[in-house]
């Protein structure tokens, strides 16, 4: 029978009740599954010869440092995040989850030396790890017990974070590549109505930020610390849900493009991992209610400060569905269908609709995918339908060659080798002796070797373009280092700036919204970037009769633009290192859509609802027309488009 951290993992249920209301659903027997071959395992010295970080992207593919996919396959090892329950003493390892006190620290250190538990993680055919953490353990000061480390004395008088730092030292040392992975802010572990609902439950944005930034400082010398994943399953609170794009204290949107970029800023080389929304709306039949995950990217997606550095990420679990939270009963249960209740090609539909759409290439919100949480109940479950699910959802990751990482890695089992959690892929007794998925009589075994074997990509990765909105919908976005590093160049108005590695190269009409490419991008000359707010450099021919025009000078190109309200107000202009032509073309958005039919994000609507102005891929933007008559309000309605050669 599940365990409540399992049958609750990736729950975002509303009401406390739900979580002790749930229940198994009815078992069937089914025969035991023969396993396939067993992964290869490697060594750490061989594991980290065959790859170099840091890591990067190129379109839907994650990358090492020579540019050879790096293909994530991964485990969760979870403790650092807390495993107690919330009520009772905390002492008392009944109050945690499966009976398993991780004292804060990732589990087994208190029954395996580390240096089993690398080979034994190497068993499995593993490459990375995502390591779970409280925002409590970067402030905790205590010394965790001795008890905790009674297999590795060396970790004794060490506070959690101390610990944590140890296993990454010795993670890394192996040859893993390590996520850091913000999973709750207290201790008190996931994921109902815990106070860990949202980055900013019981602390502020600017905290959860601040912590992040220390832990990105922290490991920055360490290039096989290759992630930092931002936050577990965002979802609902007792009164309010989570949502994309709004620009409130609730907008996991925005929260989620600054704290990104704070991180990069400490460390360039960080992948930034996002999930999307886990759970809005009250789970009973009268209201809305849904699990967007990332849904929202296809019309809103992100735009970091270095453009090859965004991975989404996604959790699938066969017991929850689209807009079911996974409760078998009582306050928070509803009738609607789990994704272990669909057929094969129903599942494979919704996985695509809800994330793997992202990896569709050539699109603003082309981005790696990391089923980074998905898994059922292994040794001694009897649910026919979960273990159809299981088998179901491991072929679409082999068939879409996805990045992917189990939940959990590590569990207890008792004096009679049973399981505390039996999701676990390796659980130890108090002596040490392990009984992992390859043991026999785990049913998991032959689809975990499937996903393990399976054939992926391999090989040198050719560089990608990239197209990325730029949204001032709520004030600045900020995305050049080059000019995060200088004054206010438009104060009073809100300013959006390209990557410093791309240009301007579409406007909507009315949301402020931007589009901004690296398609055969000129090289910046050394000079300074110029702020443009009036007509001085309209002096090649008036390309939009009666309109006011903001225009760059000769030679450069739009990198950013600033408005206030609804209207233009100006245009950010870095020098090309090259001549760039003066002829061009006048594109006008101001009655519909004009953009190029091919290139060009083709397909993907990065201003939903709105009219865009879009200049061609061989293009680069050299001015912005608009006017105030007939109460246009200074909307842009035309871009002046010019070859790049």
């Amino acid at each position: 029978m599940r365990t409540v951290r399992s049958v609750t993992r990736g729950i975002p249920a509303l009401l406390a009740a739900a979580l002790l209301a749930m229940a198994v659903p009815g078992a069937v027997a089914a025969p035991d599954t023969v396993a396939a071959s067993a992964p290869a395992a490697l060594t750490g010295d061989e594991l980290a010869a065959s790859w170099t970080g840091p890591l990067s992207t190129r379109g839907r593919y994650i990358v090492d440092a020579d540019g050879d996919r790096f293909k994530l396959k991964s485990s969760n090892w979870a403790g650092a995040q807390g495993t107690y329950v919330g009520s009772g003493d905390v002492n008392d390892v009944a109050n945690h989850q499966a009976h398993q006190k991780s004292n804060n620290i990732p589990l087994g250190l208190d029954r395996t030396p580390i240096g089993r538990l690398m080979a034994d993680f190497h068993s499995l055919g593993i490459n990375s790890i995502r390591l779970p953490f409280a925002n409590a353990l970067v402030h905790d000061k205590t010394v965790v017990p001795d008890t905790a480390v009674a297999a590795n004395p060396q970790l004794k008088g060490k506070t959690p974070l101390e610990v944590f730092d140890a296993v990454i030292a010795t993670l890394t040392a192996d040859g893993f590549a390590v996520i850091l992975n913000n999973h709750t802010t207290s201790y008190r572990f996931c994921c109902g109505l815990d106070g860990n609902e949202r980055w900013n439950s019981g602390q502020s944005t600017q905290q959860w930020i601040d912590d992040w930034v220390f832990m990105a400082k922290r490991y920055r010398n360490n290039k096989r610390v290759v992630g930092a994943d931002l936050r577990n399953e965002v979802r609902r609170d007792t009164w309010d849900d989570a949502n994309w794009g709004r620009g409130d204290k609730h907008d996991e949107y925005t929260a989620f493009e600054q704290a990104g970029n704070k991180i990069l800023q400490a460390d360039p080389d960080l992948l930034i991992i996002m999930e999307g929304i886990n759970w809005q709306g009250i789970p009973a039949a009268p209201f809305p209610h849904q699990r967007p995950d990332l849904k929202p990217v296809r019309t809103l997606s992100h735009t970091l400060i270095d453009s090859n550095k965004l991975v989404y990420a996604v959790h699938f679990y066969g017991y929850t569905g689209p807009a079911n939270t996974g409760a078998g009963s009582g306050p928070g249960a509803t009738d609607d269908p789990r994704y272990e209740d669909f057929t094969p090609d129903q599942l494979a539909q919704v996985v695509n609709d809800e994330g793997l759409f992202v990896t569709e290439e050539g699109k603003h919100f082309t981005a790696p995918v990391w089923v980074s949480e998905f898994g059922a109940a292994g040794r001694g479950s009897t649910d026919a339908k979960e273990k159809a699910w299981f088998k179901n959802f491991t072929d679409i990751l082999v068939k879409n060659d996805t990045d992917f990482a189990q939940w959990p890695l590590v569990g207890w089992s008792d004096d009679k080798g049973t399981p505390n959690d039996n999701w676990a892929l390796i659980s130890y007794d108090a002596s040490g002796k392990k009984l992992g998925v390859e043991d026999d009589g785990d049913w998991r075994a032959a689809d975990w070797n499937k996903l393990i074997n399976a054939p992926a990509k391999s090989g040198r990765i050719a560089p990608v373009n990239h197209w990325n909105i730029v949204d001032i919908d709520h004030g600045d976005w900020n995305l050049s280092r080059t000019m995060l590093a200088k004054a206010d160049w438009s104060p009073g108005n809100s300013k959006g700036n390209c990557p410093d590695t791309e240009r301007l190269i579409g406007l909507s009409r009315s949301y402020g919204r931007g589009l901004c490419t690296d398609v055969a991008e000129p090289l910046k000359a050394a000079g300074a970037w110029e702020m443009v707010n009036d007509e001085r450099y309209v002096k090649q021919g008036d390309w939009a009769s009666g309109y006011n025009k903001l225009q760059c000078p000769v030679n450069s190109f739009a990198v950013g633009y600033s408005m206030n309200g609804p209207a233009m107000v100006s245009l950010l202009c870095a020098p090309s290192a090259t001549p760039l032509p003066t002829t061009g073309r006048s594109v006008w958005f101001d009655k519909g859509d004009n953009r190029p039919v091919t290139g060009g994000a083709k397909g993907s609507d990065w201003a939903e609802n709105d009219y865009k102005g879009q200049c061609a891929d061989n293009e680069y933007v050299a001015g912005v027309a608009m006017t105030w008559k007939s109460l246009q309000l200074g909307r842009p309605d035309a871009l002046l488009c010019r070859p790049l050669t």
